[in-house]
């Protein structure tokens, strides 16, 4: 059995897209948990667009990734080592256990994870964080009612794939945004949506003039740029714009340009609210039931891009994300 610990640091903030002097593979020996706490074997980290955003040392919703520190990340590992009666040797967990093959938790924010429900990393896509920012963005910021008409940008990814599948459980005509054939195909043959645009290969603002000729009650933003101009361009009186991301500039060098059209807020007497999944914590549990049920019920189809090769893929992987290169929930497997 080995003792050693492999995990993925900061070695250095990146400018523009990282690459693989960002990071650094370290090693050390597997921690050995104290009283209260439990030792992890890590099987799947989550790749999320969000974490570029914590390799920058400037102001956000949570402090940065340090300089020498394990790159924080949602994962999920089996319990190997426990002095804490509520996580036993055996036990699948779900937490904030970083890039990393083992890890050292005291219990809090973590999530004892039911097998029989579904497999580990869907508990890093629809039964976790994109999950519930789909389900909070639209239920709470969007407030979503039956017959609106919801547009949602990176459809095909971990949270816009899941968004608009409660869109059309709730009553609405939904619209995706994705890059790509093969992904508009699966938003409309195998998730429901009423229709797919495809950024890449045709006008955005003219497809969504044909798609939603009376405008849009909803627009899920996970792209920003010019995806957003040309949906603030359609917005219907009352709207609601849900800003969750804006990875079309994640890696930009440059300041980007705000929206050209935000006076249609103005005119439509229409709403743009930033939100933070982290807000909702308190009322997970909530959006957990609602999005068990579906999945018990077959209502929520659930798809994780699972890539392999360890820590040593990790650089790589994440770049998927801004590559457009995932379909679903990108996940990678560790161990």
């Amino acid at each position: 059995m080995t003792t050693v610990n492999r995990q993925v640091r900061l070695a250095k903030r990146p400018v523009g897209r990282p690459d693989d002097s960002t990071w650094e593979i370290t090693s050390e020996p597997i921690p050995e948990p104290s009283d209260g706490e439990f030792t992890v074997k890590v099987d799947y980290v989550s790749l999320d667009p969000a974490m570029r955003g914590w390799l920058d040392d400037v102001k956000s919703y949570v402090p940065p990734v340090a300089i020498g520190e394990v790159m924080r990340t949602h994962a999920v590992g089996r319990v190997v080592a426990s002095k804490n009666a509520k996580f036993p040797e055996g036990q699948l967990v779900s937490g904030q256990f970083g890039v990393q093959e083992y890890a050292l938790s005291d219990g809090r924010g973590a999530l004892a994870v039911d097998e029989s429900l579904a497999p580990a990393p869907t508990w890093l896509g629809a039964l976790g964080f994109p999950g519930m920012t789909a389900y909070f963005g639209l239920t709470d910021v969007g407030r979503l009612e039956k017959g609106d008409t919801v547009l949602i940008s990176g459809a095909a990814g971990a949270v816009g794939s899941i968004a608009g599948q409660i869109a059309k459980l709730k009553g609405a005509t939904v619209i995706g945004v994705a890059g790509g054939p093969e992904k508009c195909a699966w938003l409309t043959e195998e998730l429901g949506f009423d229709a797919a645009i495809d950024y890449k290969s045709e006008s955005v603002g003219k497809a969504l003039r044909a798609a939603a000729p009376d405008g849009i009650d909803i627009y899920f933003d996970n792209v920003g740029g010019e995806i957003l101009d040309a949906a603030l361009a359609r917005l219907r009186k009352n709207a609601r714009v849900a800003l969750c991301g804006a990875i079309s500039g994640y890696n930009a060098t440059d300041p980007q340009p705000g929206p050209s059209r935000y006076l249609s807020l103005l005119v439509n007497r229409a709403s743009m609210t930033g939100f933070i999944v982290f807000d909702y914590l308190d009322r997970f549990p909530e959006g957990m039931e609602a999005m068990s049920e579906w999945i018990r019920a077959g209502e929520i189809v659930t798809r994780e891009q699972v890539e392999t090769g360890g820590v040593e893929a990790f650089g790589r992987t994440l770049n998927l994300l801004f590559d457009g290169a995932n379909t679903g929930k990108l996940v990678l497997k560790i161990s």
